[in-house]
């Protein structure tokens, strides 16, 4: 199989009836660490936005369990991709992820944006550090199949094209953007849980690395400290050499999706785990009242009221 097979095999699909399987295939076998560091960064993205870190804060689960948290995250997410939404271990992962949101009073608008960065921040990366430019293809797929998602996540009102949703989420950053106390702590647990990844020595020079990869508008809202101009110089250019070699790699001939090669919450995952064995547990008993969903029985009250 050669170098770019792959992209003529995308380039053949439709990116709206196959979206699936370029997306499978784009996050899988041609993109699998770039797909990985963005959404890293694009759920690192949503804690600049207040009303979503001081939820975060307020459950403590960022304090006291970050890695669990990130895990849980990914692996639901994979979960689904890997097998698909309407498989049984997609739909059993998303019943564990609407279980978890259910428990909280989210806004659709809210919801909206991180869905919105789980599109567009792989495409950013990968435009930046990608080792071959993205097909149009790849690019609608994301949109079509996170819509899919969205809507089986009871997300209303998305976009009904890419460039719209891109617009949404412009447009919802500018406007909410803004710092927090809250978006600094979960910020900070954020920066610590990937510098927690490395060994004691180096962890300084990946809380600054991360502060480089930055823009300012995330600095701000944050409250960071940017980071000396060259260190972002540095980490890009680290990143576009790392693509330049990959160009001579060989493709990928089966995907990583939902099959990573470690874990730290759940060793050995998938083997012996289902998605239901994932999932944060139910909210603290002192969480403010404003950040709880009503029950059904309370939101029956509400509507009559």
């Amino acid at each position: 199989m050669g170098r770019f097979d792959l992209a003529r095999r995308i380039a053949a699909l439709d990116p709206e009836k196959d979206h699936l399987e370029i997306y499978q295939i784009s996050s899988g076998q041609e993109f699998p660490w770039d797909y990985t560091r963005a959404l890293e960064f694009a759920l690192f993205r949503t804690y600049c936005v207040p009303s979503i870190s001081k939820l975060l804060a307020a459950t403590g689960e960022f304090r006291d369990r970050a890695q669990r948290r990130y895990d849980d995250t990914a692996l639901l997410m994979a979960e689904m991709a890997a097998h698909g939404y309407d498989s049984d271990r997609g739909r059993e992962a998303l019943k564990v992820v609407n279980r978890a949101h259910g428990n909280y009073a989210i806004s659709n608008d809210d919801m909206l944006y991180v869905l919105s960065t789980f599109i567009y921040d792989p495409i950013d990366w990968i435009t930046r550090y990608g080792w071959r430019p993205l097909h149009s293809n790849e690019k609608l797929a994301a949109y079509f199949y996170y819509r899919e998602v969205g809507r089986r996540m009871g997300i209303k009102d998305i976009p009904q094209t890419f460039p719209d949703f891109r617009n949404f989420k412009d447009s919802y950053e500018e406007k909410h953007f803004v710092y927090s106390d809250t978006n600094r702590e979960i910020g900070e647990y954020t920066v610590g849980l990937f510098a927690g990844w490395f060994p004691g020595f180096a962890r300084p020079a990946v809380r600054l690395g991360v502060r480089g990869m930055l823009d300012d508008r995330m600095l701000r809202a944050f409250g960071f400290e940017p980071a000396p101009a060259w260190v972002g110089a540095l980490a890009g250019a680290g990143l576009k050499a790392r693509a330049g070699a990959l160009r001579f790699f060989p493709p990928r001939r089966e995907s990583v999706l939902g099959r990573p090669k470690s874990n730290h919450t759940y060793p050995g995952y998938p083997t012996g785990y289902r998605p239901s064995d994932l999932g944060a547990p139910p909210p603290p008993d002192d969480l403010p009242e404003e950040l709880r969903r009503p029950s059904r029985q309370d939101q029956g009250n509400i509507d009559m009221a």
